[in-house]
């Protein structure tokens, strides 16, 4: 039997092909949404069984609001997370503001669906890898998460980490380009070596690396950067 679904993240793109693959598996999708600002409201009024509420950084201050919100007002519903693999302090947050669950965004759909029949039944879902991983770390830790930032960080040039704190700021190509005074194809170029560096995929995952790291933290604001200055490459 379908679930009742709402499937809410703050990328629209992955909220409908998330929500594609569940009603093609037979689920019920009241509403796929972004951005997960505005789930609360959604949810309280739609009421589904389910809730799959997407981020990009679980350990981030006041991401899980819209949980608590949630939980408070239509405790019926199951929240399911899905993010990134998470520090400890993210699974906890998670678990602390009412989620039913914390499922890797890269899972397959297979175990996405399981988590939500499991999340329905009212049994707390996490994959063993990822407990395992969070006491692991919790008793062992290697380093702290400054000292993982301070590495990246010695990777980048100066003028990849300002591309990295504006991709993180949300800046596109154009932004980027403009911002720091350079063509529009040089500012890919500095993208996609700041990826490569970094050994993630897109730029939603170096965002989250970087915040998740202190990176950013340690980069400073953009306002203590070098000033702009105007490419002269014709690219």
């Amino acid at each position: 039997m379908g679930v009742r679904l709402m499937v809410v993240d703050d990328h629209r793109l992955l909220a409908e092909a998330l929500a594609s693959a569940l009603k093609l598996r037979g689920h019920r999708v009241l509403a796929a949404a972004a951005p997960t600002g505005g789930a609360a409201e959604l949810v309280i009024t739609r009421a589904p069984e389910v809730c799959l509420l997407g981020t990009s950084a679980p350990a981030e201050p006041g991401v899980f609001d819209p949980v608590v919100r949630i939980k408070r007002e239509r405790p019926q519903v199951a929240v399911l997370v899905l993010g990134p693999v998470p520090s400890p302090r993210g699974i906890a947050a998670a678990f602390a503001a009412g989620a039913s669950g914390y499922v890797r965004h890269d899972e397959r759909i297979e175990g996405v669906e399981r988590a939500i029949m499991k999340a329905r039944a009212g049994e707390a879902v996490v994959a063993p890898q990822l407990l395992q991983g969070a006491f692991s770390e919790l008793l062992n830790p290697a380093a702290q998460p400054d000292d993982e930032g301070q590495r990246l960080l010695q990777m980048l040039t100066p003028r990849e980490v300002e591309v990295l704190v504006r991709v993180a700021d949300g800046e596109d190509t154009r932004l980027i380009a403009a911002g720091m005074g350079i063509a529009p194809s040089t500012a890919r170029t500095h993208v996609q070596r700041v990826l490569m560096k970094l050994g993630v995929g897109s730029r939603l995952e170096a965002a989250a690396l970087a915040a998740r790291t202190g990176l950013l933290d340690r980069a400073g604001p953009l306002d203590n950067a070098a000033p702009p200055r105007r490419d002269p490459s014709p690219q």
